[in-house]
């Protein structure tokens, strides 16, 4: 079986985080030939999808009391050429987000790529369909209280409703840009001009969920069904959970509530084509649908002495 990965510069990835070198690494492992570009090497001509395919082996990392021993150098990349991505059995859409507009038109490539003979994972259209914040939005049994607007009063007006909220931007990514407001904070009508650019972009605001204090739960799931989860605990002083943020990892079991979530969510997970994603769950809430790069398979591996890597490359096997 031949994969291709399309990644940020492999140089750039940390092996003892990154859940593509995770995916790579245990594709190797299974003995099937892995190959790597990045979005600048799409191209289209004669009616197909291309891309510059590098063959990369990765050396394995093994777990040695509780970490991660990456060895030097961890990776292999042979003389590559341009091939049609239908040359691959899969090809895997994993650069880190913001989905800029470079992103949209590398899946505007991708869906020359005849799913007859190459399956792309995430599809491209379910990656234009599925901003990671408002996708979550039509799960409303799901959710907790939301609005999305550019409109400072609307937001302010939210705000006191709720005592507390949480204000994300609709294309951030790790934490990035996350505000905690308040009721009475002087601040408040600068933090919003910041985020709205002055009432031109829309943001997200939810109720703050005091449970994002015990962690926010990354739950992995695929084909629509969980294989694992890992809760990221936010440091002294920090609300947000995000590992890029700070946040630890600990080991976590999922409760019967976010199983009901995984399940509400599957049909329209398989529907679009969305077949590997990380949901976030804060206090049986769901927050976010990761599906450009989700990661946490790492953090899963490492602290329930699993491989959610071996349990893709099975299940993609099943699927040639």
């Amino acid at each position: 079986m031949k994969l291709a990965f399309i990644i940020d510069p492999i140089a750039n990835l940390d092996p003892a985080h990154d859940t593509s070198v995770a995916l790579m690494e245990a594709a190797c492992r299974q003995g099937y030939e892995v190959f790597i570009t990045n979005m600048k090497t799409l191209s289209f001509r004669d009616n197909k999808a291309w891309a510059f395919l590098q063959p990369v082996k990765i050396h394995p990392i093994p777990l040695v009391d509780g970490k991660w021993q990456v060895p030097q150098p961890w990776y292999e990349i042979s003389q590559g050429e341009f091939q049609p991505l239908e040359t691959m059995q899969f090809v895997w859409m994993r650069p880190d987000p913001p989905v800029t507009t470079e992103y949209l038109y590398a899946t505007y490539i991708l869906d020359y790529v005849d799913t007859r003979i190459t399956k792309v994972l995430n599809t491209p259209a379910g990656i234009r369909a599925a901003n990671e914040k408002m996708y979550a939005l039509q799960f409303t049994e799901a959710i907790p209280k939301t609005i999305v607007t550019a409109d400072k009063g609307t937001i302010k007006d939210f705000v006191r409703s709720q005592g507390k909220a949480v204000m994300k931007p609709l294309g951030g990514k790790g934490g990035e840009g996350i505000l905690f407001l308040e009721t009475g904070d002087r601040n408040i009508n600068s933090l919003i001009e910041i985020s709205t650019n002055i009432g031109k972009t829309p943001v997200m605001v939810q109720e703050y969920l005091p449970a994002a204090q015990d962690g926010d739960k990354r739950i992995i799931l695929l084909d629509g069904k969980p294989i694992g989860a890992v809760n990221r605990v936010p440091t002294s002083g920090e609300f947000r959970g995000n590992m890029a943020a700070g946040g630890s990892a600990v080991a976590i079991d999922i409760t019967d509530r976010e199983l009901e979530i995984c399940r509400q969510l599957a049909p329209t997970l398989q529907r679009d084509g969305l077949m590997f994603v990380g949901i976030d769950v804060i206090g049986g809430y769901l927050t976010e649908v990761n599906v450009t790069s989700p990661t946490g398979v790492r953090e899963i591996d490492r602290l329930n002495g699993v491989s959610l890597g071996d349990q893709v490359m099975d299940w993609l096997a099943n699927q040639v």
